[in-house]
């Protein structure tokens, strides 16, 4: 059952990955379109891990979740900063 339910969260985030993807792809986007489009996509790498370490039960999954969500949040803070002084364009 956990083999299951897994399996169908991981096509899932895979789906939104792609969907992350192709919206930061766009030629058209904006800056903060994009930043948020990344930022999106490392939130669905988190959960990522987190069903992996579901999966597996190892717990080496959740040590990488903390360091990708402290440096996600870290890189998206300082490119917030960068838009809010050269204005969304």
């Amino acid at each position: 059952m956990l083999q299951t339910s897994t399996t169908i969260a991981l096509v899932a985030l895979s789906v939104a990955a792609a969907l992350c993807i192709l919206r930061m792809s766009r030629r058209g986007s904006s800056l903060p379109d994009r930043v948020l489009a990344l930022d999106s996509l490392l939130v669905i790498i988190v959960m990522g891990l987190a069903v992996l370490a579901a999966r597996t039960g190892q717990s080496l999954y959740l040590d990488i979740m903390v360091v990708a969500s402290l440096l996600g949040f870290t890189g998206t803070t300082l490119v917030s900063g960068f838009v809010e002084r050269r204005g969304a364009r």
